[in-house]
């Protein structure tokens, strides 16, 4: 293209990451093109003094994405995959899902060597309502508190605030060099990632063809295919990325296995189920798993946290 390809991106040590790594993904593979990122600021930015789950609504970290995209103020965006709404904007069009990172959630501490070492009482921080109901699924005598921020503003508020400890994804933790600082790798058995951790989703306009054609290129099969059959869960179960909802998926050949789990918000309730198919059919197999879901009582779960 003659005219630079403008990435829209968060304002964050992290989001920049992503936004410079899908920079360097389109010059590697588009070599010639011309690549700028767009700073913007969006609402889970702005408001830092109340937990996500009570800001309600959906593209908390999003929307203000997607709008320099509208307004043509970039051509592309660029966000963390589970903070996209999994009903697209009718004018943009998910061009391409890039090769997944790590999906599990990691736990620091200064004072306690794991999880099950915790004593009763201990205080947790995490943003994450999927992440606060499955810790009080297997440890409710905890006290489980919510905390905002970037990755960086969290680490230093858990030193500060003298807390037990605190939950953070894999990814955003390993893309920002802190790896030193985990304590232990939470096993996916024990907490399901939310739909779509540790993947990028790169946005485009729904008519633009130039761009499209660049960034499929980025696109990786086997984890496009995963994160449609988490999304069509989602979707399917009408619930948004602040929802108590953990997914896990797996490939092994042509098999694609989703495995999903719906909580009250105090994880006293679950519901949970597993799902397989052809990976050609991710979509069906993940509105399926949502279906027998809903249908075992998930939809009673979700609303007791609207």
């Amino acid at each position: 293209m003659s005219q630079p390809v403008r990435i829209a991106t968060r304002g964050s040590n992290l989001a920049l990451w992503q936004a410079r790594y899908v920079k360097t993904q389109i010059e590697q593979t588009s070599p010639g093109t011309i690549v700028e990122l767009v700073t913007v600021i969006s609402t889970g930015d702005a408001v830092r003094d109340r937990p996500l789950y009570e800001l309600g609504g959906v593209g908390l970290f999003t929307k203000e994405v997607q709008d320099a995209l509208l307004d043509g103020r970039a051509d592309v965006a660029v966000h963390s995959l589970k903070d996209l709404p999994t009903v697209s904007h009718p004018e943009l069009r998910l061009a391409a899902v890039p090769e997944r990172g790590p999906v599990a959630d990691v736990f620091i501490s200064p004072k306690h060597r794991t999880i099950a070492h915790l004593p009763p009482g201990a205080r947790i921080a995490t943003s994450s309502l999927r992440r606060r109901a499955q810790l009080l699924r297997h440890r409710p005598d905890l006290c489980v508190e919510s905390i905002r921020g970037n990755v960086e503003t969290r680490i230093r508020k858990l030193h500060e605030e003298g807390l037990d400890g605190l939950i953070l994804a894999q990814a955003g933790v390993h893309r920002l060099g802190l790896d030193s600082e985990v304590t232990e790798y939470i096993p996916l058995d024990y907490l399901l990632p939310a739909v779509g951790q540790g993947a990028l989703g790169i946005e485009c306009r729904q008519r633009d063809d130039a761009v499209y054609s660049i960034l499929e290129r980025l696109n990786h099969p086997a984890t496009r295919c995963q994160v449609e059959a988490e999304r069509s869960f989602l979707r399917t179960i009408q619930g948004g990325c602040q929802l108590p909802v953990g997914t896990l998926t797996s490939m092994e050949d042509d098999r694609l296995t989703l495995r999903a789990v719906v909580l009250s918000p105090d994880g006293a309730e679950h519901v949970d189920g597993t799902e397989s198919g052809s990976a050609s059919d991710a979509l069906i197999i993940g509105q399926q798993l949502a279906e027998r879901l809903l249908s075992e009582g998930a939809s009673n779960l979700l609303g007791s946290t609207m």
